[in-house]
């Protein structure tokens, strides 16, 4: 199959494309508005270094040695130095669809044209991108002041040095531009610096989280609608007139995608359903799923200006003939999303949890206790009540902020930074163990709606859940092991509801 092709040209990528590009091989391709804007940048740059200008990482040091002018002579070998007195990253590698996402940030960030960077730079890292070179990028070590460390890897890896996987191997980086047909980057003034000036993992890695709490959303309402089949919940909770009477952010449109979801469902007969309230976790659906929903919407924004415009320090400011020490690398803004983002999905795991037991509670939900088939002796799902406590309370320890009061560095100079590419990782930790909450309360209200009885009067949609559910997993007929149920429906959840 013929690769899909992206370009990046006047219009910015959406965090849809780098997310193609990342997990499933899309070529990106620069088009010529991008191509225009890169080639100015670097005019400018290169007309003020011949002229002497003082300018921050071409003709001085960086951080605390912004005050130390460097030698005509030295310009280049500097940027050669950039890389690796950056590659201090620590802890286990990046996973390589991140190394993708890394580097398609970073290609998206040049061509806005506020970096300065020589063309050959740029379609270096283009060309190793689309033939699968993917330097080795340690995790840890960036403080969201610009993602130094990781993209200092990446910067000495395609000049040629450490490691690099290319089809499915780590080999020396050298080995893998040659065997990829490319040759080291040649840095000339700037590059180096320009390469590692942005914020590109927090970027890159929140557009696949973006991917991740899409597809999340929909299958936690799929297992929302299926719970509500299995507990005969009241629909009056996702009822219209109710939500537009206070129209909170987002809830209206969960109400609509509920009620789309149960369409058909014997739920909507007068007194189908057992209580005339139920418990919070199923009538509060619209109002927490709501908050998640506007959530993900802000966290998409602050990521796609990220995307789409230059956070370079300085920027290079062509049709000004400027070029400007700033503070666009903070990413304050940005990670106050992203702990929200977190947040949310924190509030969604209390509703997961607590709608899974009260559906096992026999005074509660009128089913067996823990939807034991067999009853008496037999477990049922009982011992899936400890990893459903154990993924609620991780998920609400990672909700906790950790982006306030960090450190100052570098002499004192660097004393705020947003810890923006640790807020992402630890919201994709989040999502990660919310899919198997999900994951759970789909196999158990599978299991209720049978308890129940009411197969043949299920909605639409909730028969599409018991389906899918099914075809993975077998009824619980009597005490079995059961985590590769749970891991079977967890991959289920981690792709598109199609």
């Amino acid at each position: 199959m013929t690769a899909r092709v992206i370009v990046l040209d006047a219009k910015p990528l959406s965090t849809a494309d780098v997310a193609e590009v990342a997990r499933r091989g899309a070529r990106l391709v620069l088009g010529e508005e991008a191509m225009r804007r890169i080639r100015a940048s670097r005019a400018l740059i290169e007309h003020l270094t011949q002229l002497g200008k003082p300018l921050y990482g071409v003709t001085t040091g960086l951080g605390a040695c912004v005050d130390t002018p460097l030698a005509q002579a030295d310009l280049i070998a500097f940027q050669h130095s950039v890389p690796l007195s950056h590659s201090m990253g620590a802890g286990p590698s990046l996973p390589i669809e991140a190394v993708r996402a890394l580097m398609t940030a970073r290609i998206c960030g040049m061509a806005a044209g506020g970096t300065g960077t020589s063309e050959g730079v740029v379609l270096g890292l283009l060309a190793a991108l689309n033939a699968g070179v993917h330097p080795i990028v340690p995790s840890w070590g960036s403080v969201g002041a610009a993602d130094l460390a990781p993209l200092g890897h990446l910067a000495r890896a395609l000049g040629g040095d450490g490691e690099t996987e290319y089809r499915g191997k780590v080999m020396p980086s050298t080995e893998a531009l040659r065997l990829a047909g490319l040759k080291p980057l040649d840095l000339r003034e700037k590059d180096g610096h320009a390469i590692i000036v942005a914020n590109s993992l927090s970027t890159g890695t929140a557009c696949l989280a973006l991917e991740d709490v899409a597809c999340l959303i929909d299958w936690s309402l799929a297992a929302v609608a299926l719970n509500y089949e299995a507990f005969r919940a009241s629909l009056k909770a996702i009822d219209e007139d109710a939500l537009a009477a206070r129209p909170a952010f987002g809830q209206r449109e969960i109400g609509a995608r509920l009620r789309a979801e149960l369409s058909g469902s014997g739920l909507w007969q007068e007194n189908a359903a057992r209580r005339l309230q139920d418990p919070l976790s199923f009538r509060c659906v619209p109002q927490v799923w709501g908050g998640l929903l506007h959530a993900y919407e802000q966290a998409r924004l602050a990521t796609e200006i990220e995307l789409g415009h230059s956070g370079d320090n300085p920027v290079i400011l062509p049709e000004a003939e400027r070029v400007v020490s700033n503070g666009n690398f903070d990413l304050t803004a940005f990670t106050l999303t992203w702990e929200n983002l977190g947040q949310a999905l924190a509030h969604c795991a209390v509703g997961t949890a607590n709608r899974s037991m009260k559906l096992m509670s026999p005074t509660v939900a009128e089913l067996p206790r823990f939807l034991s088939a067999k009853g008496g002796s037999r477990q049922g799902y009982a011992e899936l009540q400890k990893p459903v406590a154990a993924l609620e309370a991780e998920i609400r320890h990672l909700a906790n902020p950790m982006s306030l009061s960090p450190l100052a560095i570098s002499d004192g100079v660097e004393d705020q930074s947003s810890m923006a590419p640790r807020v992402v990782a630890k919201t994709a930790g989040i999502i990660e163990r919310l899919r198997y909450m999900v994951a759970m309360e789909l196999i158990f209200a599978a299991t209720g709606v049978e308890l129940r009885g009411v197969l043949d009067s299920m909605g639409e949609g909730p028969r599409r859940s018991y389906e899918a559910v099914r075809a993975l997993v077998a009824p619980l007929d009597d005490d079995r092991e059961m985590s590769a149920d749970m891991a079977r429906v967890a991959r289920m959840v981690a792709g598109p509801r199609l």
